[in-house]
C-alpha cells in the first residue's frame, strides 16, 4: 500500500531560510527508511505511517525549538488508488488487522498515553477523510470518540478538530487517527496544520 505526505514548513521569522535548512537536517536519520523529494513548495515523504509521523514530528520540533512561530502544513494519504504500491511503505500491522472499532480506539489511546513528552507546547487542527466505504461515518465517529479521550482534544471546529498539548502527544494522536480508522485496504487522507510559539495563541 502507498502511504505518504506532502509537507510544508513555515517559520514566521526573518531567518526563515536558516530555520528551514536547519530543521530539514532532522530528516537525515530517516533517509534510508523514507523516500524524500523536495521542491520549492513542499517535501514529499513516502514510507510507513509510523516513520512518516516520526519524521514530521522531528522536522516540526526542530523548527519550533528556535522559539519562533512555526507552522507545519501537510496532506497525508494512504491507499490512494491512483498511486502504485511502493515497497518502501512496507506492511504496517495496524493496517492489516480488521479489529473491532472499540479495540482500535483502545489501542490508539494506549499508543498516545505511552508517547514520550518533548516539552514543546503545540496546537494542531486536522480533518480525517475516509474514502470509498459505506461505513465511513462509523469510522469518523469512532475517531471522534478516540480524539475526545486522547488527552489532546481541545475542541471541535467547523470542518476540523483542534488538538493541543505536548508535540509528542499531538503528533501521536494524529498518527493513530490516520492508521486506526478507515478500511485497512481503503483510501484515507488527512489535512493537517500544526503550530507552535504563536503570538496569538487562543
Amino acid at each position: 500500500m502507498f502511504s505518504g505526505a506532502q509537507v510544508s514548513l513555515y517559520p514566521m521569522s526573518g531567518n526563515f531560510v536558516g530555520i528551514i535548512l536547519d530543521a530539514v537536517k532532522a530528516l537525515d536519520p530517516y533517509r534510508d527508511r523514507l523516500r524524500i523529494e523536495t521542491d520549492d513548495i513542499s517535501t514529499l515523504l513516502v514510507g510507513p505511517p509510523d516513520i512518516l509521523f516520526a519524521a514530521m514530528h522531528d522536522l516540526f520540533a526542530a523548527a519550533a525549538r528556535t522559539g519562533e512561530h512555526c507552522v507545519l502544513s501537510a496532506a497525508v494519504s494512504r491507499g490512494c488508488p491512483g498511486e502504485p504500491d511502493d515497497a518502501i511503505c512496507g506492511v504496517n500491522p495496524a493496517l492489516g488487522q480488521a479489529e473491532p472499532l472499540a479495540d482500535r480506539i483502545t489501542a490508539g489511546l494506549a499508543a498516545v498515553e505511552t508517547t514520550a513528552e518533548t516539552g514543546q507546547p503545540t496546537a494542531a487542527q486536522f480533518s480525517l477523510y475516509v474514502m470509498g466505504t459505506g461505513t465511513h461515518m462509523d469510522e469518523i465517529y469512532g475517531c471522534i470518540d478516540f480524539l475526545k479521550r486522547s488527552g489532546t482534544f481541545d475542541r471541535a471546529k467547523n470542518f476540523c478538530t483542534r488538538l493541543s498539548g505536548d508535540a509528542g502527544a499531538v503528533f501521536a494522536t494524529i498518527r493513530e487517527a490516520f492508521y486506526r480508522f478507515g478500511d485497512p485496504e481503503g483510501h484515507v487522507t488527512l489535512d493537517i496544520t500544526v503550530s507552535a510559539n504563536s503570538p496569538t495563541k487562543a
